[in-house]
């Protein structure tokens, strides 16, 4: 037999529901004494997206830096395979995606079907976002579970800047 936990009762759904609002909205205001008195750092909702997954998501540094102080796993995968990297290089959000990689992000954490970071950025065209994270470690022949290469994965897309930018490393590359 499986233990279930139990149903939350109206009031307490109704609050986890606040909560959720309030860090979609990035009030990290009222975030933060929460945290303090111990809400979970890495509370999920029904999709399997972290508090963190969403702060980070819609930009919010500070909410996103709170939750991480208090324990938020920055490479916990929401139900579909994404991290919080993943959505900021997705976003070209850098501040973000500096901020998750100070607290232990890791740029090659695959989301779905073996997709990095940095292929995230280069099939969205975010020249600036892909010279950051090859910056910061980012593997440049990464490939996916297709055996797509980042510039692969660029073209397929048609991020014609961001395959430019990628042929242009690898031809100067060992």
């Amino acid at each position: 037999m499986t233990d279930h936990p139990p149903t939350p009762d109206a009031e307490t759904l109704a609050f986890l529901q606040s909560v959720f609002e309030l860090v979609r909205a990035g009030d990290a205001d009222q975030l933060g004494p929460l945290l303090d008195q111990g809400l979970p750092a890495n509370l999920l909702n029904q999709k399997g997206d972290s508090l963190l997954m969403l702060a980070s998501y819609h930009g919010h540094l500070e909410a996103t830096r709170q939750l991480l102080e208090h324990g938020a796993d920055p490479e916990r995968a929401n139900d579909q395979g994404q991290t919080p990297l993943v959505g900021a290089a997705f976003k070209g959000n850098l501040e973000m995606a500096e901020l998750l990689l100070d607290h232990g992000a890791d740029t090659e954490t695959a989301g779905p079907g073996g997709k990095t970071a940095l292929m995230m950025a280069a099939m969205f065209n975010r020249t600036e976002m892909v010279g950051w994270l090859l910056s910061r470690g980012a593997n440049l022949h990464a490939r996916d579970v297709g055996g797509l290469s980042v510039a692969d994965a660029a073209r397929l897309m048609g991020a014609q800047d961001t395959a430019a930018q990628l042929d242009a490393l690898l031809s100067q590359a060992p």
